[in-house]
């Protein structure tokens, strides 16, 4: 019998080969999977944020960034924090370079990603705990936490529950405000990419612990449960009457840094909506406020130190015959301060609130000699610093208290509280948005007001130069809005309320609770790993 053999050669040549080049590249995608999806998780919780109204994508977003960062090292959550940072804050605070160029909002983002990459360093550590999508959720909102306080006072612009104004999980905003708001859709998020961890692994083997399983579901379900049972602290009914408000926006001559030359037109839009107001009022066309609310810088020439802008005020005041809210830029001891003045139509000026939080960049200049080394045109855009109020601003204006939140403090947790703590039984955010232009800013900030009503429970009115001018319900939902730079009003019967929801009460109290969760997670984990070392020198 013959046996043909075949050649090695022969053999290699029926076999289907794979070039080495082609190998060399197929490896180096899959080691650049985790980066990419990292980035573009980040890019798909900006997509969740305002204008637009896809709140749920946040929780998509997040099981993503789980599945990028689980039971990796700390130095590769380091890396893929930092591109989830980029990819969600590059997009969101481009509207920082709309006017200054992209060297701000660069430096800006690169600085905040940084807090949200060493959140990546602290999700990987805790990801090999049992039930590691809690501690995970605590350590995104402890890195929130340290964003909104550091440094120049910190930037909490961005926080995750800000992004939530439309979404199921809002009232959660009364129950702890923004840091509980925030967990439950982070929690959420990780739990669903651990309930599909887990369905792979059940399919694989057969098989799942039980403990694992109940933790992925909860993570999951009690985020849910827990907004539907907080629905009842959410209510628009008026607890101590109603007044009927006005909001005007003057809208500014052209948008951009060039606002601020035209100061004295300005004034005068603004003047001259209130008059035209007053005169649909006269004619029965509109229903006559209790007052009227002004925006910021709606007056940056200073009414006490010039005569005529003083006139103008006064003028508008009389014609519409209540008091005004009005928004300038006072100085006062050599200071400049942020001011809203309380105009009545026959005393004139009778009560005054200066901005607290002041914007760094914007209303003070930190390291301004080693700013100024580096380019002398970003200490002419800001040449004095404003100074700071020191007290809450609570105007009584018909009777009615109205807690002042001067624009950028609407951000702050604790300068919105503080209003409604001093008595605030409504809540006014004047704003400026011309400087921005048509960009999202205006949506953004709008987003955080809305949050603000269900958080404290209170009717927040938003008078705004150029932006978007609206009246929210103490539910969250806008009432009222008006287009961008046009000029025009709002009047609307509100309610008044002066009951505190738990989150009012709680104040700092549930951020520094889990804050303390994350603390104890990472000083598992770093114990774990420490034990797991000793284990193997042993």
């Amino acid at each position: 019998m013959t046996v043909t053999a075949t050649s090695v050669g022969e053999s290699d040549q029926l076999e289907p080969r794979t070039a080495p080049g082609a190998r060399t590249w197929a490896r180096r995608l899959v080691r650049l999977l985790p980066a990419a999806a990292a980035a573009l998780s980040g890019l798909l919780l900006y997509v969740s944020f305002p204008p637009r109204t896809l709140w749920w994508l946040a929780l998509p977003a997040f099981a993503v960034f789980g599945w990028v960062l689980r039971g990796r090292g700390w130095k590769a959550g380091l890396g893929l924090g930092y591109l989830f940072g980029l990819g969600f804050l590059l997009p969101l605070l481009v509207w920082t370079g709309v006017e200054v160029g992209p060297g701000p909002w660069l430096a800006l983002v690169a600085i905040e990603a940084i807090f949200v990459a060493l959140v990546g360093a602290g999700v990987t550590a805790v990801s090999k705990l049992p039930g590691w999508p809690v501690w995970a959720a605590a350590v995104w909102i402890a890195g929130e936490a340290a964003r909104a306080r550091v440094p120049f006072e910190g930037f909490p612009w961005g926080k995750v529950a800000f992004g939530q104004a439309d979404g199921v999980f809002l009232p959660l905003a009364a129950v702890g405000g923004t840091p509980v708001l925030g967990f439950a859709v982070v929690l959420c998020g990780f739990g669903l990419y651990e309930v599909a961890r887990l369905a792979v692994v059940w399919r694989r083997t057969g098989t799942v612990r039980r403990a694992a399983a109940a933790v992925g579901l909860l993570s999951l379900a009690v985020p849910v449960i827990g907004a539907v049972a907080a629905r009842p602290l959410v209510s628009d009914k008026a607890e101590d009457g109603s007044v009927t408000v006005g909001v005007v926006q003057g809208n500014v001559p052209r948008a951009g840094l060039d606002f601020n030359s035209q100061r004295r037109a300005v004034l005068d839009y603004h003047a001259r909506e209130t008059e035209r107001l007053a005169a649909e009022i006269k004619a029965g066309k509109v229903a006559r406020p209790d007052f009227v609310l002004w925006p910021e810088n709606s007056s940056d020439i200073d009414p006490f130190a010039n005569p005529d802008a003083r006139a103008v005020i006064d003028t508008a005041a009389k014609a519409v015959g209540v008091p005004i809210s009005v928004g300038g830029v006072v100085e006062r001891d050599g200071k400049l301060y942020n001011e809203q003045i309380l105009w009545d139509p026959a005393k004139g000026p009778v009560d005054t609130y200066d901005k607290r939080q002041i914007q760094p960049f914007g209303e003070y200049l930190p390291l301004r000699s080693l700013i100024g080394a580096i380019n002398e045109n970003w200490t002419a855009m800001v040449r004095q610093d404003f100074s700071r109020g020191t007290k809450p601003g609570v105007f009584t204006m018909d009777g009615a208290k109205v807690g002042l939140v001067t624009c950028y403090e609407a951000a702050f947790d604790w300068t919105v509280r503080s209003e409604v703590t001093d008595g605030a039984q409504m809540i006014s955010v004047p704003s400026n948005n011309a400087t921005f232009d048509r960009s999202e800013m205006t949506y953004q900030q709008l987003a955080m007001s809305r949050v603000r009503a269900v958080e404290h429970s209170r009717t927040v009115v938003v008078p705004v130069t150029s932006g978007v001018s609206a009246i929210i319900m103490p539910d969250g939902k806008i009432t009222q809005k008006t287009g961008m730079f046009v000029a025009d009003s709002l009047v609307q019967k509100v309610p008044l309320r002066s009951s505190q929801t738990p989150a009012t009460q709680l104040g700092i109290l549930p951020e520094i609770a889990l804050v303390l969760v994350a603390a104890g997670g990472l000083g598992w984990a770093v114990g774990a790993g420490l034990r797991g070392r000793r284990a193997g020198d042993a």
